[in-house]
C-alpha cells in the first residue's frame, strides 16, 4: 500500500513517511497565506480556499484563523459559514454539507491514535472520515471525533464532544454528546428559551 492510500485506509499506519510530510508542508504554506490575508481581501481568500480544499461550494465563508492538517481532504458544500479557529484534522476526508454553520473554536477530527502505548510510541495513527449533513449548526468549542456522521438539520450544543453518530432533526448536547430532543413545532415559535420569533423573513 502506498503512502497516500494509508491515509484513507482506516487502518493503523505509522507517521514516518518523509514524502507525506513534504506534501503536508505545502498545505501549511497555503494555510499561512490564508490566515495572513487582510479583512478587505475577500477575493484573495476565496482564491486560496479553492486551491486549499477538495471542494468549496458557492457562498462559503471561513473566518481566519483556520487550522488544517491537509486542506485537500475537506469538502465544503454551499452557503457554509465557519467562525474563527476552526480546526480540521483532515488526515482523511471531511464532508460538510450545504447551509452548515460552525461556531468559534470547533474541532473536526478524522485522525486518532491507538490506546496501546507501544503503538503510540511508534507514532501509530488511524483516520476515519467525518460527515456533517445539510443545515447543521455546531456550537462553540465543540469537538467532532473520527468516524462521526451528523444528520441533516441537527444542532450540536456548545461545548459538546461528539463520540457517536447523531441522527437528523435533533438537538444534541454534552460530553459525551447525547440527543436532548427532536426539533419540532416549538422551535418554529421560539428561537431561544422564551424568546418568541416575531419575524421570519
Amino acid at each position: 500500500m502506498d503512502s497516500k492510500s494509508k491515509l484513507h485506509s482506516q487502518d493503523v499506519y505509522f507517521c514516518d513517511d518523509e514524502a507525506l510530510a513534504a506534501e503536508q508542508l505545502k498545505c501549511l504554506d497555503t494555510l499561512y497565506d490564508f490566515n495572513h490575508t487582510r479583512p478587505s481581501e475577500q477575493c484573495k481568500r476565496q482564491e486560496i480556499m479553492l486551491k486549499l480544499f477538495a471542494e468549496v461550494g458557492e457562498n462559503c465563508y471561513i473566518e481566519p484563523p483556520l487550522h488544517a492538517n491537509w486542506g485537500k481532504h475537506t469538502h465544503f458544500g454551499k452557503n457554509v459559514y465557519a467562525n474563527f479557529n476552526l480546526t480540521l484534522v483532515d488526515d482523511t476526508h471531511i464532508y460538510i454539507g450545504d447551509h452548515v454553520m460552525i461556531a468559534p473554536n470547533v474541532t473536526i477530527a478524522t485522525a486518532g491514535h491507538p490506546i496501546d502505548p507501544e503503538l503510540r510510541k511508534k507514532v501509530a495513527q488511524f483516520n476515519i472520515p467525518v460527515t456533517i449533513g445539510n443545515n447543521v449548526w455546531i456550537g462553540a468549542n465543540s469537538v467532532v471525533l473520527p468516524g462521526i456522521t451528523i444528520g441533516d438539520n441537527s444542532v450540536i450544543g456548545a461545548g459538546s464532544v461528539v463520540t457517536k453518530d447523531i441522527p437528523p432533526n435533533v438537538v444534541a448536547v454534552g460530553n459525551p454528546c447525547k440527543v436532548l430532543r427532536e426539533i419540532g413545532e416549538h422551535d418554529k415559535a421560539f428561537y431561544y428559551k422564551n424568546h418568541r420569533i416575531t419575524q421570519r423573513d
